[in-house]
């Protein structure tokens, strides 16, 4: 009965709509339907690979996959680390309260802090630059910016969250093994390195996998409200161009062979990182 939930759920959003993929090999007329609309084959992928468009999404999207996985992954192990070192656990409990906030707090109202921070008309850090004598810089409108940008709001909002996995699988350290630790002579950081991460290496190859089927998965709703005429040639990514391919342009197959081609990407990562986890001695997804 626990288990109903949970099993509806990826039933109903996950599988079921599984079936409109094959819109991808048809030209999709919602009056006509599945069954009635014609089959084209690969027809609509042979279109988004040979569109100049492609290569620059490709780009766009990897560079922020990148920045999000060299940046913001090892975030969320650092900060769990530092908090497991914590042993006040009343000023632990406050301080993992404050950074699990900002989780809760939607897109909008992120991009909209931001844009109070960052704006050059009354922007906080630009008000700070121009008491200090330099020169205003143009965040949001500046292509330079915007990958920072958004790995900032993502660290921001999501670090603090992440560590929940980390500080569980810290909390089943053995603290015989600490003691065993200090009796050998290991200080705090030999006992991090030997005992600590050790324990929680599966722990983050499993989720580093998990990532890696999302891959090119960077965010519709955060890239879309920071997107604008200024910085489009670097924020047009998959997920804002299957909006405007297939929301606004009605485009339905074409914009689902595009998601497609992000899925199949997505699976091939997670098959060959769970591949290589296994090889070296972890235990993989399955």
């Amino acid at each position: 009965m626990m288990l109903l939930p949970g099993f509806l759920f990826f039933l109903i959003f996950k599988y079921v709509p599984m079936w409109g993929i094959i819109i991808s090999f048809q030209d999709y007329q919602p009056f006509l339907g599945f069954g009635g609309s014609e089959w084209v084959g690969f027809k609509h992928f042979e279109r988004f690979f040979s569109n100049p468009t492609f290569w620059v999404l490709f780009r766009n999207t990897f560079l922020l996959a990148i920045y999000n996985l060299v940046f913001f992954f090892p975030l969320p192990i650092i900060l769990a680390l530092m908090l497991n070192e914590v042993r006040l656990q009343s000023y632990k409990r406050l301080i993992q309260t404050i950074i699990y906030i900002p989780h809760f707090v939607s897109w909008v109202v992120v991009v909209g802090i931001g844009y109070l921070f960052f704006t050059t008309e009354g922007g906080l850090v630009n008000e700070w630059l121009a008491a200090m004598g330099f020169e205003k810089i143009s965040f949001l409108l500046s292509g330079e910016w915007f990958r920072t940008m958004i790995t900032g709001q993502v660290i921001w909002k999501d670090t603090g969250w992440g560590t929940i996995i980390f500080l569980a699988a810290l909390a089943g350290v053995d603290p015989q093994l600490y003691e065993a630790a200090r009796i050998d002579g290991a200080g705090r950081l030999r006992q991090l390195w030997h005992v600590t991460m050790p324990a929680i290496r599966s722990t983050i190859v499993i989720l580093l996998i998990l990532r890696l089927g999302h891959f090119l998965d960077t965010g519709f709703e955060q890239i879309f409200l920071n997107m604008n005429a200024m910085n489009r040639e670097v924020a047009e990514v998959f997920d804002t161009y299957v909006y405007s391919a297939g929301i606004q342009s009605g485009q339905f197959s074409y914009s689902t062979a595009v998601g497609v081609f992000k899925s199949v990407i997505g699976l091939v990562l997670v098959v060959t990182a769970n591949r290589l986890a296994k090889r070296f001695g972890e235990e993989g997804i399955y």
